[in-house]
């Protein structure tokens, strides 16, 4: 049985991070736009706060859950936007001190969780290391969106490697969504950690291969950056058709971000485009 207090003690990290970005931000700041079409960074950290909630209630009142999945099956296109939007209707103030609670009251729920406890989300039932995973690597990819926003680059960390864990784990998922069949074999990935660890999944000896930075990796299935700009190799036909379905996140994929560099119509002219997908 996986202890999930290692990924949680790296979702709560992850989050003080993010949390540094955004907590001394004037409100006119919160206003800024993200690559994200039509959602600023309130509205980044309204989600964040949304899906916390969500699941919190997961987690300590399953039946409670229910509603949830149901609207959101009868508005799979909306119901995240609405989410965001309510949340970031708040004064900057409390919606980040929404936020924290909520992540504070997620993070302890999933560590008095009974060993083995499954618990009902959007998608399959997860573990509670399950839903730590998923909660990280949301909370990576907005805060890259953040990021972004406020022109900071962030050094990458090891805790990149439950995004990649999730990222290869999500491969079949990644087809399913598109109504096509995975392949039967499986992949040999190898990617490089900040740290300069290689991390490798997969049997050595498979033709289907994928390697490259594990922040790359993690850009790509998170879908906050376009394949072209990022130093991911695949060698096989299979591979190189998962690199460019892949994601980690479940509900649908979305446009992804534009290439950058054919964006522009010369190097010193244009600028990044903005992500239809969430």
């Amino acid at each position: 049985m996986a202890d999930p207090t290692p990924v949680i003690d790296d979702l709560r990290a992850e989050s003080r991070e993010l949390d540094l970005l955004v907590a001394e931000l004037i409100p006119e700041r919160w206003r800024l736009p993200t690559p994200a079409a039509s959602w600023t960074i309130a509205h980044q950290i309204a989600h964040l706060a949304w899906t916390d909630r969500a699941a919190l209630l997961a987690v300590t009142e399953p039946d409670a859950f229910q509603p949830l999945v149901e609207k959101a099956l009868a508005a799979p296109g909306s119901f995240v936007d609405e989410g965001a939007e309510e949340g970031a209707a708040l004064p900057p103030a409390g919606l980040l001190a929404t936020w924290r609670a909520g992540r504070t009251a997620l993070g302890e729920a999933l560590l008095q969780a009974p060993p083995g406890a499954r618990f009902p989300w959007y998608g399959p039932p997860m573990s509670a290391a399950s839903m730590a995973t998923a909660r990280l690597m949301e909370t990576w990819a907005h805060g890259q969106d953040v990021a972004d926003a406020l022109s900071v680059v962030r050094p990458p960390t090891d805790r990149l490697r439950h995004v990649v864990r999730l990222g290869v784990r999500t491969r079949d998922f990644a087809y399913g969504v598109r109504g096509l069949a995975p392949p039967h074999e499986e992949f040999r990935v190898e990617l490089r950690a900040p740290s300069g660890e290689v991390w490798a999944y997969g049997p050595e000896d498979a033709e289907q291969r994928v390697t490259g930075p594990a922040l790359d990796f993690c850009l790509l299935v998170t879908r906050r950056a376009h394949r072209a700009d990022l130093a991911l190799t695949a060698e096989g036909p299979d591979a190189d058709r998962w690199l460019g379905i892949a994601q980690a996140f479940a509900g649908p994929p979305g446009t992804g971000r534009p290439r950058e560099r054919t964006e522009r119509p010369a190097p010193e002219a244009g600028g990044p485009g903005e992500e239809d997908g969430r």
